[in-house]
Order: C-alpha cells, then structure tokens, then sequence
C-alpha cells in the first residue's frame, strides 16, 4: 500500500474524505473544530506540492435534500481562516465538474454536504424497511449508489481517506471510490494513518500488562469490545454506569442506579468468561451516589452492593480511584474508553480525573496510552491533558468496531 508521503501531487486532482462533521450552535457556529484541525496536514501536504484537492465530507444526519441547518457553508468560512487562503465551495457536489476543472495548483474546493443525498449512504430515504416497495427501492439505491461513488472518483486522479471517523461505514464517499482507483492512486492520509497506528499497537503489538478501562451507561453497547478484550488484556476494569447492571446481577441493592434488567445474565457470563480466560476484571469497590441526578445534589460514599433507596450511582469511589490507579501506573498499554462518572457534573468528575492522571504518569513512564470514544476525548479534554496520552482518536464508532476486531469497511478499500 503506497504511503502519502511517496506521491507528489504535483498539478494533481485529488479528491480527499475528510471529516468535518464539527458540531454547531443555533447560530450556525463551530464550537469545536478539532476534526478540521486534524485534518490539516494531509491537505497542506496535497497543496503545498502544488495539487489541486477536492474536499468531500458529511455534516450531521439531514432528512431531506437539501436541509441548509446541515450545510457545509459554514465548514468553508472557517476553513478559510484554518488555511489563509481562500477555498471554493460547490453547493452541489454531482454538478462540480466544472468548477474542478478551473482549479489552479495548489487552490482547494470544498463540496457540499454528501448526505444531501441518499445515494451516500446507499439507504433508501422516505420508505422504512418492511413497507412495501422497500426491497425494490433499496436495490434501486445500492446501485445509484456505485454511480454516485464513480461521479465523486471523476473529480480527482488521486483518493485519500482521511476521516477515520467514518471508516466503519460503507458509504460511496468512504469505501466504494476505492474502487474506482488503482493501488498507486489511493492512500490513507495523515490521521487516518495514525489511527490504523494506534488501533494496530494496542490490539496487535501488546506490551503487557495491558489494562482497559470501559465505562458507560450500558453493558450492551460494549458487549462485543468487551468479548475481544477479554482475550488480549491483562486487566479488565468496568466501570461507569454500567457498574449496577454488573452489581444487581451479583445480588447487590443499587437504588435508583441506571440498569439493564435484560442483561443481568449477559453480565455474570462477562464475570464467568473473565474468570475462565484468566483476565483480571474490577468493579467498583465503594461508589459515590446522589439523591438527584444533578451537580448540587446530596452525596455519600457507599457500597455499590448496598445503594440506599431513592439514591443512584454517579462515580467511583475513593477508595475504588486508588486501586485502579495503582493497576494503571503499573500497566504498559492502555486503553480508555468511557468516563467512569457523571464527569459533565464538577461534582461527579473526580474518579475519572484521578484514572487520567494515572494514565498520563504511566504514559510519562513510557507505556502506550490510546484515548478513544466521545465522551472519553470530552473528558481528556476538559482535564486539558490531550497532549499528554500517546494518542487520543477522533473516531468513535469507527475506533469501538476497531477494538471489536471488524474490518472497518474504509480501511478495507485502501488496502484492497
């Protein structure tokens, strides 16, 4: 697989996938532009050789063709300033022809949003499945779907996937464009290049001990990670709300703590398999509740077993903080995915301070620290702390199926 870095786009076209699905406010402004920022050096590096680039990305999950609420336009005017120079916009990415053609070396083109239309995600829009006409209208979009990839493939000599985010999703702009290029003429971009990275030297180049941290509120969206870790780590440590399914599946009392009743048996088989596999799983050991789900609310420290009535689980304990501290700084790969609180709350954000805080003493004592999962980066990044892990992910979903051990449908097309 050729690497960026070996072609020089020299008076090329190249068509880029990026990622600038930023959030916005009601006033249609950015309010984080990470995802634009970590895209920056693959496109410097396509101008700075003196390329024409063409880039192409989704932005949000619009209903209709087109929704302006969900338009790119808003992406091109800070991009501008990311850049210092100016950057065309094509309001209509199957009518962009002619504006690709009139590009000089080194000038950039953004086209608008690609979920204007169905044919992106290849899901027929307006029928849901099992109504009639769903099957006919669904194998009328996977193939208008080809088309519309082959049109997106007509504006470049080159493709670069550079939004991991979306590389678990086989939509045109994303997996089916691969096709349309030969090996030399497709690549991974800078980011993209650092997430298959990081996802290959914590699944396939383990330096034990390995500890994963998994919170969240539910036990079924992690169920499948959860499967594929057992088999590689050395320590499995649970936590977030999660925690009381895990707890009342064991007998315990948990209050008003959120909990997956249909689970119950899916977590002591996770407890059983841990035991079986020889990996080392934690739960909480002692839990900090409140009387409310709120900031202001009243507080106590107890055992996850025993939750007083009318009293919900909202982060780890003191005493629980510590162990699992003690487990990380020891450890030579983690994973983190998942606050192990309300970490949005000041009050409730204390555990999962103290595990980063151990995190990045383990990682100044050289293990290999991978930060991944929203509300992971929200938390990194509200501890201001992001440069001092090994790596922190943009995807979410993308990076969750990674760690399942899928074949990520973006990744796939590049290497094909």
């Amino acid at each position: 697989m050729i690497q960026i870095d070996q072609v020089n786009f020299n008076n090329k076209h190249v068509v880029v996938r990026v990622d600038f699905n930023v959030p916005l406010d009601d006033n249609l402004n950015i309010t984080d532009d990470t995802r634009m920022l970590a895209a920056l050096p693959t496109i410097h590096k396509v101008i700075g050789d003196g390329g024409m680039i063409v880039l192409m990305s989704h932005l949000g999950r619009p209903k209709k063709n087109p929704d302006p609420k969900f338009s790119l336009k808003p992406v091109q005017a800070h991009l501008e300033t990311l850049l210092g120079k100016p950057v065309a916009f094509a309001d209509d990415c199957t009518k962009a022809a002619d504006k690709v053609a009139a590009m000089k070396p080194g000038e950039v083109l953004l086209l608008e949003n690609l979920r204007f239309y169905a044919e992106e995600e290849g899901k027929p829009r307006g029928i849901e499945k099992g109504e009639p006409g769903y099957d006919e209208a669904k194998k009328a979009i996977k193939s208008a779907q080809k088309d519309f990839a082959k049109m997106l493939a007509g504006y470049g000599e080159y493709y670069i996937n550079d939004a991991f985010g979306t590389a678990h999703r086989a939509h045109a702009s994303t997996a089916l464009i691969a096709d349309y290029f030969d090996t030399n003429h497709k690549m991974f971009g800078y980011l993209m290049g650092k997430e298959v990275a990081a996802v290959n030297k914590v699944m396939n180049e383990i330096q034990h001990p390995f500890t994963a941290i998994m919170g969240g509120s539910k036990v079924s969206t992690k169920i499948e990670i959860i499967e594929n870790l057992l088999t590689k780590v050395d320590n499995l440590i649970l936590c977030g709300g999660m925690t009381y399914t895990f707890k009342k599946a064991q007998g315990g009392k948990i209050g008003d703590s959120i909990c997956e009743d249909d689970k119950l048996d899916l977590a002591l088989e996770i407890v059983e398999k841990a035991k079986q596999k020889g990996v080392n799983l934690y739960l909480s050991g002692d839990v900090v509740v409140a009387d409310d789900f709120s900031n202001e609310a009243h507080t106590q420290v107890c055992d996850p077993m025993n939750i007083p009535d009318g009293w919900q689980g909202m982060d780890c304990g003191p005493k629980t903080c510590a162990y699992y501290a003690g487990i990380i700084k020891q450890s030579k790969t983690i994973l983190w995915n998942g606050p192990c609180g309300v970490f949005e709350f000041d009050n409730f954000a204390k555990g999962s301070r103290i595990l980063a805080d151990a995190i990045v003493e383990a990682t100044a004592n050289g293990a290999y620290s991978l930060i991944g999962g929203g509300d992971s980066v929200s938390c990194i990044n509200k501890f201001g702390i992001a440069d001092k892990v090994s790596y922190v992910s943009t995807g979410g979903g993308a990076l969750l199926e990674a760690i399942e051990g899928k074949e990520l449908p973006g990744i796939a097309a590049i290497k094909k």
